[in-house]
């Protein structure tokens, strides 16, 4: 959402976002990602409709002068800038012999990576499950596609973990700060199948880490 209202702003777009729930917390204390694309002049529309309801809801909206962008980037036009990061990296995997590694949440961006890289792409499901991962894999268009590793146990996305604040809080000490939602999910996978001789492929999105380490705070 961030990273869309940034480049609405300067491309000189409205940019709507649409949402089934926006945490009171947070609307009477706007901060992180949320408060960053309320600046940029976001317009952020909290409605109460969930799942297809709400897809066909957003959907229903597209005319010729509007772009209508899917929870995730889950769009085929995302094959074009995934394409030119796999033309950035292939040589490099290639020559030191690794493989790929990132979570995903639909998917899209291991699913375009397995499709342009020379070497196996493996990802861990953090919204859904395998199962999920496969029908967003298919929707996009099928063929090769990246080799789905089962998390070490059932996590439900955006719920709080300590065991995996932990470890995004050793992370942190290693001199890298990573995503708070994905990431550790990630490198507790990494661990638990003890992956060597990977490419990790950073999530980004550090700006919200300021509203989940809030919510870690409050919790813990």
């Amino acid at each position: 959402m961030y990273s869309l209202s940034r480049l609405a702003k300067i491309k000189g777009w409205k940019f709507i976002y649409y949402t089934n729930h926006i945490p009171s917390f947070l609307k009477q204390n706007p901060h992180g990602n949320y408060l960053g694309a309320l600046k940029n002049g976001a317009k952020i529309i909290e409605i109460d409709l969930r799942g297809e309801e709400l897809r066909e809801f957003v959907l229903s909206l597209k005319n010729k002068e509007t772009l209508i962008i899917e929870e995730g980037g889950r769009v085929k036009e995302a094959e074009f800038g995934i394409r030119v990061f796999a033309d950035e990296i292939n040589e490099y995997v290639k020559k030191n012999n690794l493989k790929v590694f990132l979570p995903s949440g639909t998917g899209t961006t291991a699913y375009f990576l397995a499709k342009y890289l020379d070497v196996e792409v493996l990802t861990v499901p953090c919204v859904g499950d395998s199962e999920y991962l496969k029908r967003q894999f298919k929707w996009l268009g099928g063929g090769k596609t990246p080799v789905i590793l089962k998390p070490r146990k059932k996590y439900h996305f955006g719920k709080l973990y300590k065991e995996l604040y932990m470890l995004w809080l050793d992370l942190k000490r290693s001199g890298i700060e990573f995503d708070l939602l994905y990431d550790p999910i990630g490198w507790d996978t990494i661990f638990y199948y003890d992956l060597k001789d990977i490419l990790y492929i950073h999530q980004g999105g550090i700006k919200g880490n300021i509203s989940m380490v809030k919510r870690y705070e409050r919790i813990f």
